[in-house]
């Protein structure tokens, strides 16, 4: 029998490659039936809502297990840059592996999940604050902007990788490179 993770899983994968898929192709992609897909869950907004839940679960444990709270507390620039650049790596896999959940219009608008994303947002804000007066990054940025940045970097590494333009394990490194180095010469 099908777990409802292994639903989940097999969902969001076809969703990152065919975002509009249907419940039936859904189902098909997880190897299961569309009444047992409904018996999960009751609807596609349901499962949408679960992989949305799903996401938001990964970027805490993202900010949780690089220490991204302590490090902001510490306003220590070593620390702060450390963080950040384990925090991108790993947000990274997120961007690979919740790729529809990054770009998704319909999770935004339902309010449980817009509500964390904004605590979530507010967080990395914070961060990027204490990068800046940390001298971390460089001068004149807000850090509203560079956490919108942050995930603007993450947005094209799916794209990339959807399109194969990019080689998976490079990825990580050119997230860093061009977040916190930039792209000119």
């Amino acid at each position: 029998m099908t777990s409802r993770d292994d639903i989940v899983t097999a969902a969001l994968r076809h969703l990152n490659v065919h975002p509009t898929a249907s419940t039936a192709e859904i189902a098909a992609a997880a190897g299961i039936s569309r009444a047992t897909l409904h018996r999960h869950f009751a609807s596609r907004d349901d499962l949408l809502r679960e992989i949305g839940l799903r996401s938001l679960e990964h970027w805490t444990g993202v900010q949780e297990s690089t220490g991204m709270v302590a490090a902001t507390s510490s306003r220590d620039a070593a620390r702060l840059r450390a963080c950040a650049e384990e925090m991108l790596r790993q947000l990274v896999v997120s961007a690979d592996d919740f790729a529809f959940a990054l770009v998704d219009e319909y999770l935004y608008a339902l309010p449980e999940i817009n509500a964390r994303t904004e605590e979530l947002f507010e967080l990395e804000v914070a961060f990027w604050a204490a990068a800046l007066d940390a001298g971390v990054l460089r001068p004149g940025l807000t850090p509203r902007w560079v956490a919108h940045a942050s995930y603007g970097v993450l947005v094209a590494c799916r794209e990339a990788l959807r399109h194969g333009d990019v080689a998976r394990r490079d990825v990580p490194d050119l997230v860093l490179s061009t977040f916190l180095h930039g792209v000119s010469a």
